[in-house]
């Protein structure tokens, strides 16, 4: 049951008008089973002052674009009433003509575009109006008796308006079904969901809530939990299981959804996702159509149901199923919108956003970790809506038709063009190994400042957790993760990957930067420090750099890998040998795989940079004391000596390495591979040759 989440404390404390207008819209956007994600809207009529300190009646209504859950006063419109009163004497109006005029009614042109239903509030003559979209009503919308059970739930205290697509019409269509009945509480929007209203902003979410309250009590006395969904066809496979299946399956998705274009990619497998993907009658019900207009933009008008036995644990048969059924789904996507395209329409991605597996889960695809999980959660609460009309009866959806025109409403598609501008590194995932030190923290931060999602790999766990925390605070929830690898072991680089696929569903950009230093006269090198090189910067970088090969051909999209090698690599430092000889053969691996690498568009390259002494965990070693004893200065001269023997006469620091490292990694050097690059102020005796 939907919960009261009204705080009669919180409630006392806001100043009145807007600030109460925001606070019922949050309360009702945090249920997700009584607001979808970016659904739904809210309004409140009121006096205000305009700007020559006349009082004239506003409305605030929810701006497009916004959610429910999240929004701030910023998020609302307020248009004069004086302005919109009159537009109900229209027999029509245009969608276009319909946000022209509205545009000319708002008290502020810097206010956010107004709801596509700002109509639907303005014709009510209430103060407080809610329209959402929750799971209990739009399972009795969307049942095909869904008006006669109404009559039994709500008697003559509803309202209910055939689907029409929101606009003029619609609006129209409500505020005169309401003036009819004046029993009226309630309008329920065939196939679409529900409007209520009070005299103040309390009353008003208290009625929608109990509202609510009586369809789910009404549709649970239905449910039979044995026939939900015809009743079980197969057992969920065991948790690891699953997750092992994703880990293997994830990367083949990612590369047939990205064809086109890159595609993030999430997993679920959440007890009402697995009751129905394992059900008897999932694979046809998902076809019905969609269960609400407000998911078609984020979820299509299907998704894609694979036809595989999970009782098989056949893995290489399910690989080659999804590959089969998403290339079919693409195809058949193109024939949807052949088949109804408008004038003027431009065909969107044609890859499935929710891909079901039975005994596995969902998987969803995005062109973000934020925008696959928008689509998971919208299908959440379709399996929730599903759930309630075949209880109720059958479950029916929009026509093709209509489904395509509301996927492809300008007015719907407007919503997306609000989301910030994709970047180089949009749609891509890079793993970072030493992402918690001085070069790969400052690298992660970079690359995600241009669209990159990020893998902060780190055997310092803390640090890199560090890193991921202020990344996701800047960028975004989901934008970066970190884990714990140690680049030795093999079995942790397997690990580590695993999870990044689990995360987003692959990896694109590799940054091999993981090391440490050491310092020894030849004749002093112990075998243990020759080894401690090799292991972590030869073995290293090859057990890492093998994983990630091995991943990006099986998303068969290519990739990019950037070495952090040194300019050790290209010239003998003195006592150093271990160090220099590890570094020299990080770049002949690097070259090496480049030139195996080269068929499958992944591309390899290398920085060698010089005396990155700036928030260093390796310079903040014991290399510091042991690089000013071989050149005979103090630890403290050190970055001194290094800036006046560049010709260049400067210091290096992160930035100036992560800078590099984003532009090896970019389209801006796509026909690059088996590369160097040199940032070092300029190191004459390590001018590569």
């Amino acid at each position: 049951m939907v919960a009261n989440l009204w705080d009669n404390g919180k409630a006392a404390q806001l100043k009145g008008g807007l600030d109460e207008l925001v606070y019922r819209s949050n309360l009702l956007g945090t249920d997700r089973a009584v607001a979808n994600w970016g659904g739904g809207n809210t309004s409140m009529k009121t006096t205000v002052q305009d700007f020559r300190g006349r009082d004239v009646e506003v409305m605030w209504v929810k701006g497009s674009g916004s959610d429910l859950g999240t929004m701030k006063a910023g998020n609302f419109t307020g248009l004069r009433m004086d302005d919109i009163r009159p537009l109900i004497e229209r027999d029509e109006m245009t969608d276009e003509e319909m946000v022209a005029y509205l545009a000319h009614c708002m008290i502020d042109g810097k206010h956010p575009r107004a709801s596509i239903e700002t109509l639907l509030h303005a014709f009510l003559p209430f103060k407080h109006v809610d329209h959402t979209h929750p799971d209990a009503i739009i399972s009795l919308c969307c049942a095909d008796n869904g008006k006669a059970l109404a009559k039994e739930i709500y008697g003559d205290r509803f309202v209910w308006v055939p689907y029409v697509r929101p606009g003029f019409t619609l609006s129209k269509m409500i505020a005169e079904g309401v003036r009819n009945n004046p029993q009226a509480e309630l309008v329920l929007m065939e196939k679409h969901g529900l409007v209520t209203w009070g005299d103040t902003s309390e009353a008003a979410y208290h009625k929608t809530l109990a509202i609510i309250q009586e369809a789910e009590s009404f549709i649970e006395a239905r449910v039979n939990k044995d026939t939900l969904f015809g009743g079980r066809k197969s057992a969920p496979l065991a948790e690891e299981t699953r997750r092992d299946i994703l880990a293997q399956v994830m990367p083949v998705i990612r590369g047939e959804v990205s064809a086109d274009k890159r595609m993030l990619l999430t997993y679920d497998d959440a007890d009402d996702v697995l009751e129905f993907v394992c059900s008897n009658g999932g694979a046809e019900l998902s076809q019905v159509g969609a269960a609400c207009p407000d998911h078609l933009v984020h979820t299509k008008m299907t998704p894609l149901f694979v036809d595989w036995d999970p009782a098989s644990g056949d893995i290489e048969a399910l690989k080659s199923a999804l590959k089969t059924q998403i290339a079919a789904f693409k195809e058949e996507y193109v024939r949807y919108f052949e088949r109804n395209k408008n004038e003027g329409d431009a065909l969107g991605e044609t890859a499935p956003r929710v891909i079901l597996i039975p005994g596995v889960g969902m998987v969803n695809t995005g062109k973000t970790w934020f925008m696959a999980q928008i689509s998971g959660a919208l299908y959440h609460r379709a399996i929730a809506v599903m759930r309630g009309a075949t209880a109720l009866g059958s479950f029916v959806s929009l026509s093709e038709n209509e489904s395509f025109n509301v996927e492809y409403w300008p007015l719907e598609l407007y919503k997306l063009t609000l989301a910030p501008a994709e970047a180089e590194f949009s749609r891509q995932v890079a793993f970072v190994t030493g992402g918690a030190g001085g070069i790969g923290s400052v690298t992660c931060k970079r690359l995600v400042s241009e669209g990159a999602h990020v893998v902060i790999a780190d055997l310092n766990l803390e640090g890199a957790q560090k890193t991921a925390a202020e990344i996701n605070a800047k960028f975004g929830e989901g934008r970066a993760v970190a884990v714990k690898m140690d680049v030795t072991q093999e079995d942790q680089v397997a690990a580590a990957f695993r999870d990044s696929v689990l995360a987003y569903g692959g990896v694109d950009i590799i940054v091999n930067n993981a090391g440490l230093a050491t310092s020894s006269p030849f004749d002093q090198t112990s075998l243990k420090e020759w080894n401690l090189n090799m292991n972590v910067l030869n073995t290293g970088y090859f057990l890492v750099a093998r994983e990630a090969f091995v991943l990006m051909k099986k998303q068969a999209i290519g990739g990019s890998m950037v070495f952090v090698g040194s300019k050790n690599s290209v010239y003998a430092g003195k006592n150093a040998s271990a160090y220099s000889t590890a570094k020299a053969a990080e770049v002949h691996l690097a070259r090496c795989i480049a030139a195996e690498g080269g068929e499958f568009g992944i591309r390899v390259n290398t920085v060698l940079p010089d005396a990155i002494l700036q928030g260093s965990q390796i310079w903040n070693s014991n290399w510091r004391n042991e690089r000013a004893a071989a050149y005979g200065i103090e630890p403290d001269q050190l970055e001194e000596y290094y800036r006046k023997r560049t010709t260049l006469l400067v210091n290096i620091f992160p930035s100036d390495i992560a800078e590099t490292i984003a532009f090896l990694a970019s389209s801006r050097s796509a026909k690059t591979t088996g590369c160097m690059i040199t940032v070092d102020g300029g190191v004459p005796a390590a001018f590569t040759r």
